[in-house]
Parts: structure tokens; sequence; C-alpha cells
């Protein structure tokens, strides 16, 4: 559920919403339901976490000991220091928003604009998601390179 926490950019309190209905298997979407004053939203899974998420409810289903139900997703019961600790992050980075901002700021360095990204993580205010838009060193880097190769600038 950290894969598709971070892929989708949910709380945890948003992850524990998620039932197995929400999941388009064909479509491979997922409808996200936003807390906080957000607005929800389908986020379309890649391969990757598609899979992850089709072998989860089966595994959940097992589990249960119901193949047929409709087990509700549930957010991971150990503690996010035990994660981070795995990750090697620093203790005040060891929490579940953690991820939101990751995909946050990975997505805004990967060329996605503020209108795409408020729309992703559901904000319903631009302010929110002008937080993820802080000048990184991704950006400083590539900002510093194309006056390195500006035919312009003498």
């Amino acid at each position: 559920m950290f894969n598709i926490g971070y892929l989708c950019g949910l709380r945890v309190s948003e992850i524990g919403r998620l039932h197995q209905e929400y999941f388009n298997e064909p479509g491979g979407e997922l409808f996200c339901t936003r807390l906080k004053n957000s607005i929800s939203n389908t986020i379309r899974l890649d391969d990757k976490r598609k899979n992850l998420l089709k072998k989860h409810i089966r595994e959940s289903q097992v589990k249960n000991g119901d193949p047929l139900g409709q087990p509700h997703f549930f957010a991971p019961t150990g503690p996010a220091e035990q994660y981070a600790g795995k990750a090697k992050l620093p203790e005040d980075k060891a929490h579940w928003h953690t991820l939101k901002h990751s995909i946050a700021v990975h997505l805004a360095e990967s060329g996605a604009d503020v209108k795409e990204l408020q729309n992703y993580l559901g904000h319903k205010k631009i302010d929110s998601t002008m937080v993820y838009f802080q000048f990184t060193t991704k950006q400083q880097d590539a900002f510093y390179k194309k006056i390195a190769e500006s035919p312009q600038i003498v």
C-alpha cells in the first residue's frame, strides 16, 4: 500500500478509506477519496502498481477467508518509522505525508505544471499546490544549464 499511497499522493487516512470497488481493474484506475477539504479523483495506475494492487486484493481475500468478498483496503499497521528507517529517512520525515510530498515534488520536477499537479493531488486551492514548486536542486541545475547553453547570455 506504500506504493499506491506514493503514486496517488494519499494520506494514510485516505488509504484506509479505499474500497475494492474503487479499483477499475480493466481501466487500471483507482478512485481516491480525498480528505481535508480536497477534491476526490481517479488516478490511472501504471502496470507495476496495477499488478501490486491486484496481488494485494487476492492476498486480502485469501487472508479474510472469503475469496469472493470485497474487502476494504487498510493502511499498513506497522509504524511509518519502521519503513522510514529502512529507507534511511530522517526522523522528522518518518510519516505518511512524506509520500504525498515526495510524489508531488517528483511530478513537479518531471515537468508537471501547477494545474496538472493541483488536479492530481485533489487540491481545491492553488496555494496548497504551490508549496511543491519550490526551487529544487534539480530545477536549479536545469536553470543553470539553460544559462550555460544560451547563445544570448554573453
